[in-house]
């Protein structure tokens, strides 16, 4: 049987229907924790030696009718060279990475086959350059959404992250 002090500050029911107390504090420490995981914008993933830090991520907001969208995000190495091998996500039917070169004076994209994140150091996929495209949207990419991500890297695997949707024209 629980006990408290100044008695029970909430009270909640299993399926069988019987009572069962819970807190205010464990109410508040599992919101706080739920809030803070969401709001972390730096996401850690440590998979056969390859620690890689994923951040500053976001996506654009799609105008109208516009099938396709584009991502960004800062990968950093903390410790040997690894590559984006791809990504997936329910916001598509067809995930690429891609890059910006120049051709005939025009700036025009085109499909990589993976992205280096060289040894203790950084890819920054940003506009206008290296960047996640998102192409067959399965719905708009809306400001202020929040888009799940999975990024695939050649020795870290799988890492897992929830990326912004911004304006149009965010540059960061």
């Amino acid at each position: 049987m629980c006990k408290y002090r100044n008695g029970p500050k909430t009270l909640s029911f299993q399926a069988s229907g019987a009572p069962m107390m819970i807190s205010r504090r464990s109410v508040l420490a599992a919101l706080a924790a739920t809030g803070l995981s969401l709001a972390l914008p730096l996401h850690t993933a440590r998979a056969e030696g390859a620690p890689l830090e994923i951040s500053g991520g976001f996506l654009r907001a799609s105008p109208g009718a516009a099938k396709i969208g584009a991502g960004f995000v800062t990968i950093r190495s903390k410790g040997e060279a690894d590559r984006l091998i791809g990504f997936r996500s329910p916001a598509c039917a067809r995930p690429e990475l891609h890059t910006h070169v120049m051709d005939n004076g025009m700036m025009r994209m085109r499909q990589v086959e993976a992205i280096e994140v060289p040894a203790g150091g950084e890819a920054v996929l940003e506009p206008g350059g290296l960047h996640l495209m998102f192409i067959d949207l399965t719905a708009p990419l809306a400001e202020g959404d929040n888009v799940p991500v999975t990024l695939i890297f050649e020795k870290a695997g799988e890492i897992e992250v929830s990326l912004p949707v911004k304006s149009a024209g965010a540059m960061k």
